[in-house]
């Protein structure tokens, strides 16, 4: 059985390859891509080749490389030991390639209802990164909570904190049409973080600073201005990886100072299995975003900038690898 997938076969080159498909493995199922959601920052340092794309120690970078981590299709095949799946469900997935098939564990696929559909069903395991920040923060309702940076993950982390009861939400980004759309996703104030007095503004809006923030940034410049932000014993995710350690911070004023905790949220820096008190396993997130889309509380849609062709994989690899503002893009697979 074969197989197209996008591959980066070298830096800054993405193609679309048939390839030979392997037998199902036990305990796996094989789900025919309906849809793949394109996660700008770590798909672009992975074509870029940075050094920097792992948690543990820097690996060399080796092509060819594939991505494609989050999305939505039919399960054609179930293999042996496998309970709780069918041939024909209809799924969201996590941890998959951009490829018109994809073997995959069976904790990993998530049954979708009738009325969830493949689009937004594409974008739900990304979206467990940031509800997972926001748990990790123990975010009570009535807190303040402020979102640096204004990509897939911070409209996310916006709309979820607007649904979880923290108020205000303020959404901050360079970019005013970002800042206008956040608008829209539930955030109560939008600013720019480069404008004078930023910080002075977020505590005025608050208070005396916001009790949690979701660093999104991926850069040091954005974790500095967002520590001069926040409350005594507030919480900062940083769910932006920031990749380049090449930046200083004030620890014992802007952090030991006033109490403030730094938490990682990498999306592996959780359990496995057993979900607890503010750590929850990826399967239970996935699930709980499913019951807020279902419930219409949540609304993953409304991210989807553009749909492509996977024949189109070269062109809008192109553009991630330059473009600093690159929207949410999702690939169909129903064209090939």
């Amino acid at each position: 059985m074969n197989c197209k997938s996008i591959v980066f076969t070298e830096p800054c080159v993405a193609k679309l390859l048939d390839e030979e498909m392997k037998e199902l493995e036990s305990g796996k199922v094989r789900v025919k891509i309906m849809r793949t959601t394109i996660s700008p920052g770590t798909e672009r340092a992975n074509l870029i080749g940075d050094a920097n794309i792992s948690i543990g120690k820097a690996p060399e970078v080796i092509f060819p490389r594939r991505m494609g981590y989050s999305a939505s299709g039919i399960v054609c095949q179930v293999g042996d030991g496998v309970e709780g799946v069918s041939v024909g469900d209809r799924v969201a997935c996590s941890w998959t390639t951009h490829s018109q098939y994809c073997d995959l564990p069976a904790k990993q696929v998530y049954k979708l209802d009738d009325d969830v559909d493949f689009d937004e069903a594409a974008v739900v395991h990304i979206a467990t990164f940031p509800l997972a920040a926001i748990r990790k923060c123990k975010l009570e309702i009535g807190e303040s909570a402020m979102v640096m940076g204004l990509g897939v993950l911070g409209m996310v982390a916006v709309q979820l904190l607007h649904i979880a009861g923290a108020a205000p939400v303020i959404a901050v980004d360079p970019v005013k049409e970002r800042r206008d759309e956040a608008m829209k996703m539930g955030a109560d104030y939008a600013l720019d973080p480069f404008e004078e007095g930023f910080a002075d503004r977020v505590k005025k809006i608050t208070g005396k600073g916001a009790n949690v923030c979701i660093e999104v940034t991926g850069l040091g410049s954005g974790l500095d201005m967002a520590l001069d932000c926040m409350a005594k014993f507030g919480r900062v995710a940083l769910l932006g990886c920031t990749r380049n350690s090449d930046f200083s911070i004030d620890y014992y004023r802007k952090v030991h100072g006033k109490g403030v905790s730094l938490i990682g949220a990498h999306t592996h820096a959780r359990p496995k299995n057993d979900s607890f008190e503010g750590w929850c396993s990826e399967r239970d997130d996935a699930f709980a975003l499913l019951k807020l889309i279902k419930y219409k509380r949540l609304d993953l849609k409304s991210f989807i900038a553009q749909t492509h062709s996977p024949d189109e994989c070269f062109e809008i690899f192109t553009r991630l690898a330059h473009e600093r503002s690159f929207p949410v893009v999702q690939f169909n697979w129903e064209t090939l």
